[in-house]
Order: structure tokens, then sequence, then C-alpha cells
């Protein structure tokens, strides 16, 4: 630090800025799930952390949409935070005229057509005040109420305006979640009072079925660069998990999607969670997976799980539905990084399915034997253990390919590394690259990979056999340094999972007592 002017004697204190930086892992389990919903925002992922908070937002569970079951299994079996992206299928959102003022429901979907406007005024002698307050006129205040006439939310706004100031009515009703204001109208001074509701012809409805123009846009259409559809998630700051349920319960979703859903995990270091189709016999499975048309390393960032699961479905008054599995995965998953760390595997005795009362199709040790060695994770169900997860194999898992990131802990520990590194060296940028730059960096990535040593996630008895870290003079060369680079190499040995026990017995004879 640069000295101080000394001018008249005496003592100078000065700071200086500590020369440790703390890395802090993130956090391996926030799940993205894209689909239909009732109702709710479509233009933007929404961070849940209940499905409470699901159900006040999104509208809960639809018999329409696999969604709302993929989030109610992901909160049922352990998950946590969950962002939630709304696609409308082409909905139509229902509008409503408050006596001049135009109003349309928050989003799109039938629901909008049981809400209900009443505009009232303020008392003289409330407006007066309030006016004095805003500078306005007391004339041109109003107060809005609007509810749902089935009984779901109510809302009342206060001292309203349509001129500019901090009460005019769009900039309120942002907040809203039940109405926006559209055009406000010009040249008058309030809306009339009274009662107002939706009309048939204003009505609003839930669309269709979500196609492959929904996920991934139109021809022409540049999705990716706006930020719609499946491109919404590019507007998140972080995800680990992608779960893409089926527009119906017993749909499927096109190859394409499950394609470029693969393409886009890998840019954000997420994984991505692939069902299977419904009715699909365990023998054909990879035959279906070829031709997804996935290939190379995103291949590394993805899982199958199948069969589907069966459980009781509330809205059929209890009776047996079939329904994807990536919203349970995502939970066990969850469940299991939170009480084991995220290098565990996700599968075994531990990993039972909550509220799962059996599978589309019985898997015995024929099939799982077959699909295994093929990189296909299966659900099994075992006398005393319930349904379980018995695979944890990426799809590039496959014993031919001889992969390093063959294992799903493997793979998501090394994203979680990534993330955590990339995001904790981000204060390096612009410092000098030198010898005391380097040493910070060695300081703050080993004390960082050390405790994760002490919490059991390397291979090795010491830290020297478990992780590295290195940067220094020789991978930093002097031609990197002119060109405004400096190398950290990270190295380490991950825990991989027992998937074969093999236990030899052999028969003793007793010695002869003499």
């Amino acid at each position: 630090m640069p000295n101080p002017q000394l001018s008249a004697p005496g003592v100078y204190l000065t700071e200086v800025v500590g020369g440790t930086r703390t890395v802090t892992g993130v956090t391996t389990a926030v799940t993205a799930f894209v689909g239909r919903a009732l109702r709710g925002p479509v233009h933007e992922p929404v961070p849940l952390s209940s499905m409470s908070e699901f159900e006040q937002v999104f509208g809960g569970l639809w018999r329409d949409s696999g969604l709302g079951y993929a989030v109610r299994d992901f909160y049922l079996n352990g998950g946590g935070t969950a962002l939630v992206v709304r696609l409308a299928g082409g909905a139509g959102t229902a509008r409503m005229d408050a006596g001049g003022l135009p109003l349309t429901a928050a989003g799109p979907g039938s629901w909008g057509n049981d809400l209900v406007a009443r505009v009232t005024y303020p008392t003289d002698q409330d407006a007066g005040e309030v006016a004095r307050n805003l500078s306005v006129d007391g004339g041109v205040l109003f107060n809005l109420e609007v509810w749902e006439a089935g009984g779901g939310d109510r809302e009342s706004f206060l001292n309203l305006t349509l001129d500019d100031g901090p009460r005019r009515v769009d900039r309120v009703l942002e907040n809203s979640r039940l109405v926006r204001a559209g055009t406000l109208p010009q040249g008058t001074a309030r809306p009339q009072k009274g009662q107002y509701q939706v009309v048939a012809a204003s009505s609003g409805d839930d669309g269709n079925d979500l196609e492959v123009s929904d996920y991934l846009g139109q021809q022409g259409e540049d999705f990716q660069g706006t930020g719609r559809g499946l491109y919404m998630l590019n507007r998140a700051d972080l995800f680990n998990l992608l779960c893409l349920p089926p527009s119906r319960p017993d749909g499927d979703l096109n190859p394409a999607i499950w394609s470029e859903a693969a393409r886009l995990c890998a840019d954000h270091r997420a994984f991505l969670l692939i069902d299977p189709p419904a009715d699909t016999p365990i023998g054909t499975v990879r035959a279906w997976v070829a031709g997804l048309g996935l290939a190379g390393d995103v291949l590394r960032d993805a899982a199958l799980y199948v069969p589907r699961i069966r459980h009781a479905d509330p809205l059929r008054d209890g009776a047996l539905g079939t329904f994807a599995p990536c919203g349970t995965i995502a939970g066990v998953m969850a469940r299991t990084d939170a009480s084991r760390g995220v290098w565990k595997a996700p599968a075994g005795l531990d990993a039972g399915i909550v509220g799962a009362t059996g599978l589309e199709q019985l898997v015995g040790d024929t099939e799982s034997g077959t699909l295994n060695p093929l990189g296909i994770n299966c659900l099994r169900t075992f006398p005393q253990a319930g349904t379980v997860v018995w695979g944890a194999r990426t799809l590039r898992g496959a014993d031919a390919l001889a992969d390093d990131y063959k294992y799903v802990p493997v793979r998501r520990f090394a994203l979680f590394l990534e993330e955590s590194l990339y995001r904790g060296t981000q204060w390096v940028v612009f410092e000098p690259n030198d010898e005391q730059l380097w040493s910070q960096i060695r300081t703050s990535l080993g004390s960082f990979m050390q405790d994760l040593f002490r919490q059991g996630a390397f291979q090795g008895r010491t830290p020297r056999e478990a992780y590295f870290v290195a940067c220094d003079a020789e991978t930093t060369t002097q031609y990197d340094i002119d060109r405004g680079i400096v190398n950290i190499r990270v190295g380490f040995a991950p825990l991989k999972p027992a998937e074969f026990v093999v236990i030899t017995v052999q028969q003793k004879t007793a010695d002869a007592v003499g």
C-alpha cells in the first residue's frame, strides 16, 4: 500500500487488505423445472422453496400437466430450492374494463376469468390529506380492489392515480399477483366507480399441450437470443439440475428438446435428468436413447432413470397414476447432498422414493444387469426397502466407453468444483500477475480443497494423495504473463461408488482338539 504523506511527526495508521480470499462452495441441488402450469408468470424463472409456494404462485397440481406432479415429488423426497419456468402453450389472458381502466390478468390461463374488480373513491377528508402528500388534486385519486370470485387471493390498492407519480396505477400493479394495468386512458381524471368482471369476449384459456416451438421457438424466432422458452434459464444465476416434465403426465417430449436441454446444461455446468417415454418396454429404452441425437461430452451431464413411478393422484380421488421420475430423482439427489455430500451416489437402500406405491414395470436383476452396463439407471422395488434408486451412471457411463465421468456423483462433484472455483476466483481478474498473486491463489484454493478433504470428499489418506493446486512459474510462463494469463491447475481423486460387492465364502475345517 502506498505510504501516507508524512509531514508532522506522529503515528500514522493505514489498513492493509488481507492476503487470503475464501472460496465458498456453491449449492448443489437447485433444480430448474420447465413446463406447463395452471397460472403464474411466463417470462421468468421463479425461485421457490416449498410446494405451498408453488401452489400459491402457479396454482398447484393440474391434471393436464406433469409439472406440478414433478415439483410435488421433488419436495416430497427432500428437495430444497427450485426454479420454475412456466410455458403458456398459447394460453390466452383474460381482460376487463374497470370503469375505463383496462386490466389484464397477471398471467395467461382460464383462472383469470374469475377475477372481479371494484373501483371506489376515498372520502374527501382522506383524499385531501393524501393529495397534499402526493402533490396531486384530490379528485384524481381512486381505490382498486381485486379478487377471485372462487375464493382465492384478494388485493386492495389505495390512493391510485392515472397521472404520472409514485401512485400511478400501472406501476403499483406491477407487484400484484392478480392483475396488470393496460394502456392508461387519456383525458380521464379517474375510472368510474363500480364492480366489474371479465366478459366472455375477453376471457382467457389454458392453451394447448406444449410443442417443440414452445421450448425452442419456431423457425425465424431467436428464443436463445431473447431468453424465451427453455432459454429463460439463461437469466438464472445458478441451477444444478434440470427437469423437463411432460406437458401431460402420460406424455413425452420431442427428442429435439432433450438434445437442446443437454447442451444448455453443459453451458451452465448443470445436470439433466431425462425421463423415459410412457409405456416404453424396458428392453427398448436403449434404442430410444440412441434416437435422442445425444453424443459426445454432453452425455456426461445427463442421466436416464427407468421405469416411471406409480403413486396416488389426489386430483383423481387417490387413484394410482404413472408419473415421470425426474422430480423424484432430483429430490433424492438434494436429500443425499444434504446428508452425505454431492460426492455420495444418490442410489442404494438409503435412496428410497417417498410416496411411490410401485413402478410402471417390474425391474429385476435381469433387466438391471442388462441396462446398467449401458449407462441406464433402474428404479427397483425390494420387499423391505420399498422403491429405491438402483443406479448411478451418466449416459456416458456405458462400460464400453470407459469414460472418466462414468458415475453420476463423480460428474456432479466435478461440476460443483468447477462452479465453486469459477466463482471463487473472480477477484483474480486484473490483479498483478506475479508470485504474490500465485501464492494467494494457492492458499485460497488449497484451503477450499483441504476443507473438502476433511469432509471425506476425495480418495486418498493424505491431502497429497487426494488433491493438488498448482499456480506458479511452471503453470504460468513469461509468455503467459505478457498475454495477461494466469494458469491454475487443480486435480482431485474422486470417490467412486461401490457398484458391485463381491463376497467370497470359504468353508473352514475346525482344528482337532487334542
